[in-house]
């Protein structure tokens, strides 16, 4: 199936490698191989790589998987792994310029080095800028669509795009843009700031997060995100779901709104235990929490999830 699949992929001057597991590619360190990946050469080898797919192939793109459970069947299609021309960061003036697959906390790094202000909450944010767009990321008080003039890639075709956060429908923890972008760059708008209050901004926050979240395990960050005027982490203790293990799946002892693979968990152990979670909370007559992270892929033969039977990847 992988030999024909490649058979119908155009050629480019990048790489295609063949059933890559994808717990090399996830911060959770879990989930069945990708059909295919593909390594674009450029921005140029990925615009043409897009036209060239035939449309009935499914495509998605992967950052640096902080936010990520892909399920154990793998996925099918191809995996496009942002490339490095893709990650660096620049500015002029007040405007900072960012590849999709730069980390946000080097954003923030970039724009602390050359006194820009504003950008300081991105260094509390796990993930790629790419990721971020999807998804409108945000934390300690700033979010993507407060900063973000245009964001610019490609759809599934090879045409190219450009948004701003109104045109793209950013909401909280939301975005309406299209499945099929692919991001490649975007604009932040700073202002200029005191580097000395820019720096200890930043430290604070990254102190904060030592302190309130697990560190130096494999997570996925924040699972679900807050309900309207409470927080995810709440709702999850009220229903006592502190320490909850499926497998060797955990909710976190530390912070209860993150779930951690201890060593040997699948990914059928992580999202049974988020559903677990969701069940147990609603149960309680708490809220209907909303995955955060983004789930993909298959699930292998024979796996179902608690209160959710669906067998493929979310859109």
């Amino acid at each position: 199936m992988t030999g024909s699949l490649i058979d119908r992929l155009p050629p480019v001057r990048g790489d295609y490698a063949s059933a890559v597991p994808m717990a090399r590619h996830t911060w959770f360190g879990v989930g069945g191989p990708a059909e295919i990946i593909f390594s674009p050469a450029d921005h140029d080898d990925l615009g043409d790589f897009l036209a060239g797919c035939p449309a009935d192939i499914p495509v998605l793109t992967v950052g640096a998987g902080s936010n990520l459970l892909v399920r154990d069947g793998g996925i099918e299609g191809v995996v496009i792994r942002t490339p490095a021309h893709m990650t660096g960061v620049t500015h002029d003036g007040d405007v900072v310029t960012a590849g999709a697959g730069a980390l946000d906390a080097n954003v923030a790094r970039h724009a602390a080095r050359a006194g820009l202000a504003g950008l300081e909450f991105l260094i509390g944010i796990p993930g790629t800028v790419g990721g971020g767009l999807r998804m409108n990321a945000g934390a300690y008080g700033g979010e993507f669509r407060d900063v973000i003039i245009r964001a610019h890639g490609f759809d599934r075709s090879g045409r190219v795009f450009s948004a701003t956060p109104d045109e793209m429908g950013m909401a909280y923890r939301h975005s309406d843009a299209p499945a099929d972008w692919i991001f490649t760059h975007a604009e932040f708008r700073a202002t200029t700031g005191d580097p000395a209050a820019i720096k200890a901004r930043m430290k604070e926050i990254v102190a904060s997060r030592g302190d309130a979240q697990p560190r130096g395990v494999r997570t996925g960050g924040s699972t679900f995100a807050n309900p309207p005027g409470g927080k995810a982490w709440q709702e999850i203790d009220a229903a006592g779901c502190r320490g909850l293990k499926i497998g060797d799946a955990l909710v976190s002892e530390k912070h209860c709104n993150f779930l951690i693979n201890r060593g040997a968990a699948s990914a059928h152990d992580i999202e049974s235990l988020g559903e677990t979670v969701r069940l147990r909370v609603a149960e309680g007559g708490g809220p209907s929490l909303r995955w955060e992270i983004r789930r993909v892929g298959q699930l292998a033969d024979g796996q179902a999830i608690p209160g959710d039977n669906h067998r493929r990847a979310e859109a």
